[in-house]
């Protein structure tokens, strides 16, 4: 029973050192594999509640002291062929492409030093997204014809984020979090109609969002040991 005991305590010590990977390194470099995210809406888009798969398209630099770590973050996203229903389910809908770009600075703390490590962020920053593309009717007996829509929405992010670190080795550690952008923004509409005098209109706003992100999956590497 006593041998046991000092197996199992030998394990707990042994793991507490090895855990604290990011107080031995000054630097951290992250990459996010997988998001799943709820992006900004277009017009008067519909499905404002679905989620988009993306890969590769983020990135985080960290700058690490014991606890509390420094983050500098962003993604760019680009979709080809992006589409959506506006006005209503069959009314309208829109094809074209869409950008949506980030960069974020924050601050990241771990709430323990073990091998599993959960962690609170909070990042503020500034989101620009724009959609370029065609309105098509629905209704194929309608007399109104297609028109092209211009969107862009600029303005600053607050984001809440809880994570989770898993150091795999002493340099490399998986991470998942799941974050809450509040997006408060500027946005400008312009509508090109298909009638033969193409008129132009164009509409104004300032809005805000609340967009759900509810898992990211990335690796993260630790850089430049301390002395």
């Amino acid at each position: 029973m006593n041998r046991f005991l000092l197996v199992i305590a030998i394990i707990l010590v042994s793991t507490g050192a090895f855990a604290q990977v990011d107080g031995n390194y000054n630097y951290s470099i992250g990459i996010k594999g997988y998001s799943l995210m709820q992006l900004p809406k277009i017009a008067q888009q519909t499905n404002t509640d679905d989620f988009s798969s993306v890969w590769l398209s983020g990135g985080m630099l960290k700058l690490n002291d014991n606890q509390m770590a420094f983050r500098i973050s962003g993604h760019y996203l680009y979709k080809r062929d992006y589409s959506f229903r506006n006005q209503c389910e069959n009314c309208e809908t829109a094809l074209g492409n869409l950008n949506d770009f980030s960069v974020k600075l924050g601050f990241e703390k771990n709430f323990n030093y073990s091998i599993l490590q959960p962690y609170f962020a909070a990042d503020f920053g500034f989101r620009s997204t724009s959609f370029k593309g065609t309105v098509r009717q629905n209704n194929t007996s309608s007399a109104k014809p297609p028109y092209s829509l211009i969107t862009s929405k600029n303005g600053g992010t607050v984001t809440p984020v809880l994570g989770l670190k898993i150091n795999v080795t002493k340099q490399l550690s998986l991470f998942t979090e799941s974050s809450l952008d509040f997006f408060y923004f500027y946005e400008r509409q312009e509508t090109v109609l298909g009638d033969a005098a193409e008129t132009r209109t164009f509409a104004k706003y300032n809005k805000f969002e609340a967009l759900l992100n509810p898992v990211s999956v990335g690796l993260q590497l630790h850089l430049v040991r301390k002395n």
